[in-house]
């Protein structure tokens, strides 16, 4: 998690973590701040094969940043264990992004 945070301030893209979650088990929320259109909210997932990738939690159109903060709060409410952080970024992209995924 920490080297996804210094590798996105190394390349310009401001990244905060925003809640610290079980360092072992907990999953990972991305909020994306489109600065301007809305956000995005990309929840940690998994594929059959157990490679890591993401899914827009609350679908392809960006959202409102309280529609993203409140699908967050309630995702806190049910898994403690999660992680969350959010990134400015005018073109969607993340430091979290895993290559040929």
């Amino acid at each position: 998690m920490t080297a996804q945070i210094r590798q996105g301030h190394a390349a310009g893209t401001p990244v905060y973590l925003l809640r610290r979650g079980e360092p072992r088990a907990g999953a990972v929320l991305v909020k994306v701040n489109l600065m301007g259109p809305g956000c995005r909210v990309l929840s940690q997932v998994r594929d059959g094969l157990g490679r890591l990738g993401w899914m827009s939690a609350l679908g392809e159109a960006p959202a409102t940043e309280a529609d993203a903060d409140a699908y967050i709060e309630r995702a806190v409410k049910r898994d403690p264990d999660l992680w969350v952080v959010e990134v400015e970024s005018r073109d969607g992209k993340h430091p979290f992004e895993v290559a040929g995924a």
